[in-house]
């Protein structure tokens, strides 16, 4: 099948080279311009357009997609039939939506309608969601309101952050995507016939907002489930302000009740009850401190300036003694 493939970051690169490697044939890829992508002022490429370029395939980068005649008509020229979209990071007009023959097609990273919208990713794991998935959905003018076409779900395991979470999901697109084209190509005639609304009673319809930077600064005057989701749904860039520093803690988990029975004790003895105070120090483990709810355990941080440290050379590089706050 003649296919123009739709993304922008490292999420969408499997994707890419799935599709790559079959016998279909991507005719261009569309992605977001060049940009700075990490520190200084050199101008980057995204993932995908590296990927394109590296196989020779045409790559287009409009800074506007929305009534560009000129854009529009090059889409026309290559008479696709399917846009294939993995997080391109711009909404699809019905202009651009008519153009391909069967149709396009998104890999969304959640079980629909749960988390409609940007970051379904970091939300479900921010909510403390047990489930998520793929859907594959055709395309219409909504916010990722299209029929369901495939859909698969997977567990959110106690040991998931961002981005194993988004690794696993990225691999389950592929997977779904060649799926979906196997299946338009054996029976285009059929395809509508197997989609299905977006109907589930045990699924309330949510929207994942686009995450900003500001969401990244924890509160230690939190519940420390919550703190531990924010750890997680956003790996590797929670952070608190540690001495004008930026701390960014990258693991963290809750103690079990053993283990906090037998703090109650250091917690009256010591007097250590404020928020974001050491409470107890576990060798070759990391720091124990207090929240709005049951003491946290800080297992990995990146501190300004500073290595990834971890149990004992996290210790020392923090160098807190029982009672001191973080």
């Amino acid at each position: 099948m003649n296919i123009i493939f739709w993304g922008t970051p490292d999420y969408s690169v499997e994707s890419l080279k799935v599709l790559i490697d079959s016998h279909h044939k991507i005719s261009a890829v569309i992605t977001q311009p060049d940009k700075k992508r990490s520190r200084g002022s050199k101008m980057m490429a995204s993932p995908i357009k590296k990927i394109a370029l590296n196989h020779n395939i045409p790559v287009f980068t409009p800074i506007n997609i929305k009534n560009n005649t000129s854009f529009i008509e090059t889409l026309k020229s290559f008479q696709s039939d399917v846009f294939i979209v993995i997080a391109y990071g711009k909404i699809l007009s019905s202009e651009i939506l008519s153009i391909p023959k069967y149709g396009c097609w998104n890999a969304h990273a959640s079980l629909l309608p749960r988390w409609r919208g940007a970051a379904p990713i970091h939300w479900s794991i921010l909510k403390g969601d047990t489930f998520t998935g793929i859907g594959i959905i055709k395309m219409d003018e909504g916010l990722d309101t299209g029929d369901l076409l495939l859909e698969e779900k997977i567990e959110i395991n106690e040991s998931d952050n961002l981005l194993t979470l988004s690794h696993k999901l990225s691999i389950l697109s592929s997977n779904l995507i060649y799926k979906t084209l196997e299946i338009i190509e054996k029976e285009p005639k059929a395809v509508n016939l197997k989609l299905s609304p977006q109907r589930n009673k045990d699924r309330e319809i949510k929207y994942a907002r686009m995450i900003n930077k500001e969401d990244y600064k924890l509160e230690l005057n939190d519940f420390a489930e919550n703190i531990k989701r924010k750890v997680k749904g956003f790996f590797p860039n929670a952070y608190i302000i540690h001495k004008g520093k930026i701390l960014k803690i990258l693991n963290v988990r809750l103690l079990s009740k053993v283990e906090i029975n037998k703090l109650d004790k250091k917690f009256t003895k010591n007097g250590t009850n404020g928020i974001g105070r050491v409470l107890v120090i576990f060798k070759n483990e990391g720091l124990v401190i207090s929240t709005k709810t049951e003491p946290l355990l800080i297992k990995e941080i990146k501190l300004e300036g500073k290595n990834t440290a971890n149990k004992n050379q996290l210790i020392q590089q923090l160098n807190l003694k029982l009672g001191e706050k973080i």
